[in-house]
């Protein structure tokens, strides 16, 4: 049984995907990481559980790169007062940037865009490319790919 506390104790779960408000408190206890990060509301009450979980964890920002109204994300031109508001006044430890890029498009672009944004900020990582685009997405510097559908088989 020692075995298995260590090994919890080292493992790292990822929240990816679109993350409530109202679930935030779940998510603090729950996961080390949250992929998606979209907006003030949901960072101010991810703060507030943080402190009174005691807990810190690792986000990466999501970003709306290709401005579509269907998506949820910071957009380009908010990302730098939003990642100072993280980082300087709620103390979350913003980790890197996370894209999901339009669809029938060449994701390159997308990628070698955020790769820039997230050195401008000094980010170590990023969180973009999956089952589809992940290649492309390490060849342009992602550090965590998505690639849910190649290992479990496509959404029915």
């Amino acid at each position: 049984m020692e075995g298995n506390k260590s090994t919890k104790k080292n493992l790292k779960l990822h929240m990816i995907g679109k993350l409530q408000s109202n679930k935030a408190k779940d998510a603090v206890q729950l996961f080390n990481y949250i992929h998606s990060l979209d907006n003030q509301k949901l960072a101010d009450t991810l703060s507030k559980y943080q402190k009174t979980l005691n807990k810190n964890l690792k986000y990466f920002i999501q970003v709306n790169i290709g401005n579509e109204t269907q998506k949820s994300g910071i957009p380009i031109s908010e990302l730098d007062p939003f990642y100072n508001y993280c980082v300087n006044e709620i103390n979350l430890a913003i980790i890197g940037l996370m894209v999901i890029p339009p669809i029938n498009e060449n994701p390159e672009k997308y990628f070698k865009s955020l790769n820039e944004l997230n050195k401008s900020l000094a980010l170590q990582d990023l969180s973009m490319g999956m089952s589809a685009d992940f290649e492309s997405a390490v060849k342009n510097g992602s550090t965590f790919v998505r690639i849910g559908s190649s290992i479990f088989g496509p959404r029915s």
